[in-house]
């Protein structure tokens, strides 16, 4: 991707909360990136970030081999944010004392502002006591010289610091999260005011970025690009198309674990509205022989990957002469595909190819929304001006009804689950909740229970339902439906859809990267 002008650097110390401070920085029209503490040297040649964040972590300052910040992030003479494990490690560093907390701080705390700043500026005023939310075992019992100290707690008396000369803070508590209320301002004056980044980020200047940065990589030569129906891997097409035009071509592979109605969707799309070229393949027989007799989920995850790839590659090699794959890659699976502790792991998701891809393919990876989070990906696909239907779908994994027939998949259970989300699905769009929700979908269970229905007991499938809220998909929480929705939806799927004759909704919530069933 070409240069950005004004960036921030976000050292990791393993948080499981990194992702939101990245999240915020966005929202204020700030560029930035995510860097493992230890890749952090690379980070600051590469970026040459105009701040710096130091995030929290699970680690303890005062052990051993604890995780430290690079020494030149406090000689480059630009701004730092230390976040709680960021802000010890901030103070051990330059000189100040951290010991073990006799009074450990965790969930909502509450602050008393000591004098004005920067930070503070227009959120916090002296005297006034503020709710934030605190994680520590540890604390700060002495400041490095040049600091004083901007708000403290009773168990917390550094709560907040700050070095106002070199425009180095501190701050125990975690202002990404929502439970600090004004957090978020928070960062954004740490942007604006003490950085003074302008906050132009915009999705209009990261379209034109990354146009030039495709024309540059691609060239003369051809790309093939691998499309689902999903979001990510629709605007990425989208994107690379309107970068070089018919240089692209796109293949859809048909599983036979699509949703009702998608394979023509999809067609439709991208032959009718945007005259793309597109391969499809009906490869539908071929996955459901393959996956025959599989109850395993990471198994049916791996058989349905290695299959798309044979399928993928018979298509592209049919096209011919393709010299870059372009794929759907977005930022949440780049940091994870990365350990803090331990650089490059093989792959977090099964369905993603961010380890790389098989040397036999022998194409280089075009991946123009690497940079984004979701909601951005969305965000980029309105300003490509595709539809709201498209832009706004839920999420749906690569490896499709697979992971939502726990158990053996067979032809009868996918018509069935299909026929059953297809309901539920409109019930929402009829209620008016389908853009509230991350993601909804049905689960068919490899349960059978008997039920008496009319004047006939039957013995069919109990059928799970499940929607979710999320910013980003990384954690998640059960939507509120009312009864009567529910009631609505369970009368109508038992109705229509022989072969359920029990409904029940999950309200579990998830941890993150969980979200699906499987």
């Amino acid at each position: 991707m070409a240069e950005v002008q004004q960036a921030v650097l976000i050292l990791d110390f393993g948080s499981q909360v990194t992702q939101l401070i990245a999240r915020r920085v966005r929202e204020a029209g700030v560029y930035c990136e995510i860097v493992p503490f230890n890749k952090g040297t690379e980070a600051i040649a590469r970026l040459r970030p105009k701040a710096i964040i130091l995030s929290g972590g699970p680690a303890s300052v005062i052990a051993g081999a604890a995780p430290s910040a690079p020494d030149e992030v406090f000689r480059l003479g630009v701004p730092v944010l230390g976040i709680c494990y960021g802000q010890q490690t901030m103070v051990a560093q330059l000189g100040g004392k951290v010991e073990n907390a006799s009074t450990r701080e965790f969930g909502r705390a509450f602050i008393d502002v000591a004098e004005p700043n920067d930070l503070f500026d227009g959120v916090w005023t002296p005297g006034q006591r503020a709710q934030v939310w605190m994680s520590h075992g540890d604390r700060v019992i002495d400041l490095p010289r040049g600091f004083r100290v901007i708000a403290r707690t009773e168990d917390a008396p550094f709560a907040a610091i700050a070095d106002l000369d070199r425009a180095f803070y501190g701050v125990q508590f975690h202002p990404e999260v929502v439970h600090t209320p004004d957090g978020a301002k928070l960062i954004a004056n740490f942007l604006h005011r003490v950085a003074g980044l302008r906050g132009d980020w915009t999705m209009s200047a990261f379209r034109a970025r990354a146009l030039a940065a495709i024309r540059s990589q691609v060239g003369k030569g051809r790309v093939i690009c691998g499309v689902s129906g999903g979001v990510d891997s629709s605007v990425a097409a989208v994107l690379v198309h309107e970068a070089i035009g018919d240089q692209i071509n796109c293949v859809f592979v048909d599983t036979g674990l699509l949703r009702a109605n998608e394979a023509e969707q999809v067609v439709s799309l991208f032959r009718g509205s945007y005259n793309i070229p597109l391969v499809h393949r009906d490869a539908s027989n071929l996955f459901l022989t393959a996956l025959e007799g599989v109850t395993d989920p990471e198994q049916k995850r791996k058989i349905i990957g290695s299959t798309f790839i044979d399928v993928f590659e018979e298509e592209a090699g049919k096209i011919g002469g393709a010299d870059f794959l372009a794929q759907g890659t977005l930022y949440p699976d780049v940091i994870e595909s990365v350990s803090v502790l331990g650089g490059p792991s093989a792959t977090i998701k099964s369905h993603h190819n961010v380890g790389g891809l098989p040397e036999r393919m022998n194409m280089a990876l075009v991946e123009p929304l690497r940079e984004l989070f979701k909601d951005e990906v969305r965000e980029l696909g309105r300003e490509l001006g595709l539809p709201d239907t498209m832009v706004g779908r839920h999420p749906f994994p690569g490896p499709g009804l697979a992971i939502r027939v726990p158990g053996e998949i067979t032809r009868e259970k996918l018509d069935i689950l299909r026929k059953a989300d297809a309901i539920y699905i409109d019930e929402i769009r009829r209620a008016g909740l389908y853009d509230s929700i991350w993601q909804a979908f049905a689960v068919l269970l490899p349960v059978r229970t008997v039920g008496v229905m009319g004047d006939e007991r039957s013995y069919d499938y109990a059928l799970a339902l499940r929607a979710v809220t999320s910013t980003d998909g990384m954690t998640a929480d059960y939507y509120p439906f009312d009864h009567g929705f529910l009631a609505r939806t369970a009368n109508r799927i038992v109705n229509e859809v022989r072969g359920v004759n029990r409904v029940v909704y999950d309200v579990t919530s998830k941890p993150p990267g969980t979200i699906e069933w499987e």
